[in-house]
């Protein structure tokens, strides 16, 4: 069976300098759990990835996290400024915001009705374990085919991905933050040639195990969720936001068409 090529199909729109997809949440959950049920296996997984004020900013400013960037199958708006700057500045408006958070319940939603597996890689063993019995009890029927902190190396991390390829999930929700994640699609996605697609997911796990509180909606709509994070972790996140919102706002109103 030859596999159609959806993706070939997909709009996009150049935000900040970069191809975003014009999908929303319920778009891109159906794009995902379509497709890994189509696509053959035995070659490099798809690789799906978020966008926002902070990616643009390292893409401005650091040529090897752009090119990575570059070379994902496909980028998602998980930050309501590109959906401000997209219809302000662009040829075409981008339909909302796809956090990944979000993304997480709709795709787990369709995985029960569709028998599409997950495998859970990222956070720490605490984190993850939360995320993983949250996830039973919300999608009892979701097929998750085994999950792992993110802490490896060496030896335990080429074990571990091992057992991940011999396992074969549909979708490798993989959570380990920018840049971390998109060098580990890098360097190892030639190892998981039985995954389907490799979701780069963040802070999805210390989100969605309530680790980590998310802003009020009302915040999120404002485009002003990082003024958020800031105040509750200042010392971690004060002087990140500092260095890369100005270049991000720069990259929106510069490099949006």
């Amino acid at each position: 069976m030859v596999e159609p090529d959806i993706l070939a199909h997909v709009e996009k729109v150049r935000v900040g300098g970069i191809d975003i997809a014009r999908l929303d949440l319920d778009a891109t959950a159906d794009l995902m759990t379509n497709i890994v049920q189509t696509r053959t296996r035995g070659r490099d997984p798809l690789n799906f990835t978020s966008a926002n004020g902070e990616v643009i900013a390292r893409c401005r400013s650091n040529y090897a996290f752009a090119k990575l960037i570059r070379q994902a199958d496909l980028v998602s708006a998980d930050g309501q400024p590109l959906v401000f700057a997209s219809k302000l500045f662009g040829r075409a408006p981008l339909p909302e915001r796809v956090a990944t958070t979000d993304l997480y319940d709709r795709v787990a939603a369709r995985a029960e009705r569709a028998g599409v597996s997950f495998y859970l890689l990222g956070a720490s063993e605490e984190v993850n374990r939360k995320t993983y019995d949250m996830t039973r009890r919300r999608y009892p029927a979701v097929r998750i085919a085994g999950r792992s902190h993110g802490y490896l190396s060496g030896a335990a991390l080429e074990a571990k991905l091992d057992e991940i390829n011999a396992l074969a999930p549909d979708i490798l929700w993989l959570a380990m933050g920018v840049p971390t994640e998109q060098r580990f699609v890098e360097r190892w996605a030639s190892r998981l040639s039985n995954v389907g697609l490799i979701k780069t997911s963040g802070g999805l796990f210390d989100f969605y195990s309530g680790t980590k509180p998310r802003a009020p909606k009302v915040v999120q709509t404002l485009g002003l969720e990082w003024a958020y994070r800031v105040l509750v972790e200042p010392r971690r996140l004060f002087w990140r936001y500092a260095v890369t919102n100005p270049v991000a706002f720069f990259q929106l109103i510069r490099a949006t068409a």
